[in-house]
C-alpha cells in the first residue's frame, strides 16, 4: 500500500516537471540563429520572451512580411530537402530566445500581415519540411523586431 501511495504522489510531480520544462511536444521546433543569438518557436506560450500575432487586415498590422517566390529576392530564406532537422542545430551556446504565435494582439507585441503583394518590412522565402510560412515570419520578426517606417523615412 505504501508503494502505491509513493507512486501516486510521484506521478503529479513528474507531470509538473514536464510541464515546467515544456517537453510535452516531442520533436524539434523551428529555430534560427542570427548574430550568435538563437531564436526558436516556443512550445508553450507563457515561456516566450516575445509574442507575435497575425492579421488579415493590413491596417491593423505593425509589420508587413512579403512571401517571395524566389530565394534571391528574400531577406530571410529557409530551404531544406530532408525530413528531419539536424539535432542541436540551434542554441548550442546559450538557451534560445523564445517566440510564441498568439491568436490576438497583446500590448505592444508585433502584429504581422503576411502577403504576396505590396510593401514589406521583410521578405521571406520558405521551401521547407520543418518550417511553415507563419513560423518563418514569426521567427524573423521575433529576432529582428519591428521596423519603424516613419523613422526609416526620416533618415
Amino acid at each position: 500500500m505504501l508503494r502505491l501511495k509513493i507512486l501516486a504522489s510521484a506521478i503529479p510531480l513528474a507531470i509538473a516537471a514536464l510541464f515546467a520544462r515544456g517537453e510535452f511536444l516531442a520533436g524539434p521546433r523551428p529555430c534560427i540563429e542570427i548574430s550568435g543569438t538563437s531564436v526558436q518557436i516556443a512550445t508553450l506560450s507563457w515561456q516566450a520572451h516575445r509574442h507575435v500575432s497575425f492579421t488579415d487586415d493590413p491596417s491593423r498590422a505593425t509589420v508587413w512580411v512579403q512571401i517571395s517566390d524566389n530565394a534571391e529576392a528574400a531577406d530571410f530564406t529557409v530551404t531544406d530537402d530532408i525530413d528531419t532537422t539536424e539535432a542541436g542545430a540551434c542554441g548550442r551556446n546559450a538557451p534560445p530566445r523564445l517566440v510564441a504565435i498568439s491568436r490576438a494582439r497583446t500590448g505592444s507585441d508585433p502584429v504581422i500581415y503576411l502577403s504576396r503583394d505590396g510593401p514589406a518590412d521583410f521578405r521571406i522565402f520558405v521551401s521547407s519540411n520543418s518550417f511553415s510560412l507563419l513560423d518563418a515570419a514569426a521567427l524573423i520578426v521575433g529576432a529582428r523586431g519591428e521596423h519603424h517606417r516613419v523613422e526609416a523615412a526620416s533618415l
